[in-house]
């Protein structure tokens, strides 16, 4: 399972630029337009600013901030000249940043114009300079080299490219399969970021698995909107990897990705496959599609033989207004779908499927086309790769999915003792994930195995099984399952939207959540009902992949 010499990552991309030369490639929101050819001169000229600066191959350079076309274009000129990017979520607080950019040893940061203003240069001392993305302009520099190769750019890309840029001037650095190209840092749910080290061939083969696995369906010259962070893999592989390499057209939301902003942009662009976490999709589906799925009228229609399958199209419908118009599938990842959600998008026929990963295996472990997915399960290894259940339960056949294959990380950077604990020596990724895998090869997670709680009876209790029955009941926008003593609590944050409108006091949403905690324990086993639901204020503080920091509320019962 070794990665061809000959099948570079950087020559996919190479390859992509001169066949797609004069097409639309990048584009910001309601903004400006990159075609291929200005992508590749804009990375000529960051890797003009290189050379001078004297950035050797294996270099370490840090991206913060939103998506954007720069962003997809700096991170291009990183890996193109074989030095390795460390991208940081723009998310993340000043100190967070400080630590990884030190930690990493990046000699170069460049971040967005939110981020920048933010940051204090003095208290990241090994770096040689601080670029502002959308311009690539230098506001901090500790390298006479670097500022000189800033200011006469122009005129050193001019000599270098005397008469004209053309195609048979783009030639990119050829990685080796195991030579490290990537620190990303888990942004995680338990509040310490390790530096995942991921070669050249994990990235190759995520971007080759994509093109085979998903780029064979898609239209050419189809669109896609970029919903996910650039800095987290899902969004990477699947958004813009793939799509880059199509030759297809990226559209950047560059803004907060809320739920209202997304959808509006999916009726503007018409994306021909939506890749999202499934808490946008719920949001979306459950404001705008379950009320009237499931009105009285719409119920006593769908037991109707005949009329149900006109309603059944009507509600097809419906859906497939929200997401553009044009998706093959959505694609939904980072964290298990709603079963209300996912159960009724699967009844009304709309396609709809699940991968999961991790950053640990950039990220892709599993994933099936919608034509071949199982209701609940997030798909089958996918090319390179192997899974299998660690000491399963002989009951259920669950236990912790172990993945291995061209994917998996070479280990986190300075941190022997982290990769030790996850990478065994036979090359198995222990994934920290409970799952089950059926006779088909579909895997099913049940949770994360350091968030399962203890029953009174000793029977184990996957809190994120119980949060998702919880959540699909009236005016539950979140909720979270904890545990203190042997009793077990959920804190819920309301709709307050909806309890707004219909103009509920504090006292009625208490009355309303007891209501919710006696029909969720109505489906729940005797060991681990719920004993009180307690209103939460606020949403809660999640990831950028949109899981909750679980972390940060393990005490939040005392309070």
């Amino acid at each position: 399972m070794k990665q061809q010499n000959n099948h570079s990552f950087n020559q996919l991309f190479e390859n992509s630029i001169k066949e797609n030369w004069d097409k639309n490639a990048l584009t910001d929101f309601n903004g400006a337009t990159l075609q291929y050819h200005d992508v590749a001169r804009k990375i000529e000229k960051i890797h003009i600013i290189f050379e001078k600066a004297d950035i050797k191959k294996g270099d370490k350079i840090a991206l913060c901030g939103r998506n954007s076309s720069m962003w997809g274009v700096v991170f291009l000129a990183v890996e193109t000249y074989g030095a390795v990017s460390v991208p940081v979520q723009n998310e993340f607080t000043p100190e967070q940043i400080y630590n990884i950019v030190n930690h990493s040893d990046a000699k170069l940061l460049f971040a967005g114009d939110v981020v920048l203003p933010t940051l204090d240069f003095e208290r990241m001392p090994a770096l040689q300079g601080m670029f502002l993305i959308p311009d690539i302009s230098l506001p901090f520099s500790r390298s006479e080299n670097l500022t000189y190769a800033r200011e006469h750019l122009n005129e050193l890309y001019g000599d270098k490219f005397p008469k004209y840029f053309r195609k048979e001037h783009v030639s990119y650095y050829h990685d080796e399969p195991d030579e490290l190209a990537m620190i990303n840092y888990t942004s995680g749910t338990t509040g310490f970021s390790k530096g995942v080290m991921i070669p050249y061939r994990a990235l190759w083969n995520n971007a080759d698995w994509a093109l085979n696995a998903i780029g064979t369906k898609l239209k050419k010259d189809s669109k896609v909107l970029e919903i996910l962070p650039m800095g987290h893999m899902y969004g990477m592989v699947c958004e813009f990897f793939l799509q880059f390499l199509l030759g297809n057209h990226i559209h950047f939301l560059t803004r907060l990705p809320s739920p209202s902003v997304i959808q509006k942009a999916f009726q503007d662009i018409h994306p021909n496959i939506v890749v999202s976490v499934p808490l946008i999709i719920e949001k979306i589906i459950r404001k705008n599609v379950l009320p009237v799925a499931n009105s009285a009228k719409m119920k006593l229609l769908m037991k109707l033989p005949g009329i149900n399958t006109k309603v059944k199209q009507q509600l097809y419908d419906m859906v497939n207004e929200l997401m553009g118009g044009q998706p093959y599938e959505i694609l939904t990842g980072g964290a298990s779908f709603s079963k209300e959600v996912e159960d009724f998008l699967l009844s009304i026929g709309y396609p709809t499927t699940a991968g999961y990963g991790t950053t640990e295996t950039a990220p892709l472990i599993t994933y099936s086309d919608y034509n071949v997915f199982r209701p609940g399960s997030c798909g089958t290894a996918v090319q390179n790769m192997e899974v299998k259940i660690l000491n399963p339960n002989p009951e259920n056949g669950s236990g912790e999915l172990l993945a291995r294959g061209m994917n998996v990380m070479l280990g986190y950077y300075k941190n022997d003792e982290a990769t030790k604990a996850v990478l065994d020596e036979e090359g198995w990724f222990h994934t920290g994930d409970l799952a089950r895998i059926d006779e088909s090869g579909h895997c099913y997670i049940l949770g994360r195995i350091k968030n399962m709680l203890l029953g009174s009876n000793g029977q184990n209790v996957y809190p994120e099984e119980v949060e998702d029955k919880l959540n699909s009941m009236v005016l539950v926008d979140e909720s979270l399952m904890l545990q203190k003593g042997n009793k077990f609590y959920c804190l819920v944050y309301p709709d307050k939207e909806e309890a707004a409108k219909m103009g509920l006091t504090d006292e009625d949403l208490r009355n309303v959540m007891e209501e919710n905690r006696k029909q969720l324990n109505n489906q729940l086993p005797s060991f681990c009902r719920i004993a009180e639901i307690r209103l939460y204020d606020k949403e809660f503080e999640k990831t950028p992949k949109r899981s909750i920091k679980r972390y940060l509320y393990k005490d939040a019962i005392d309070a």
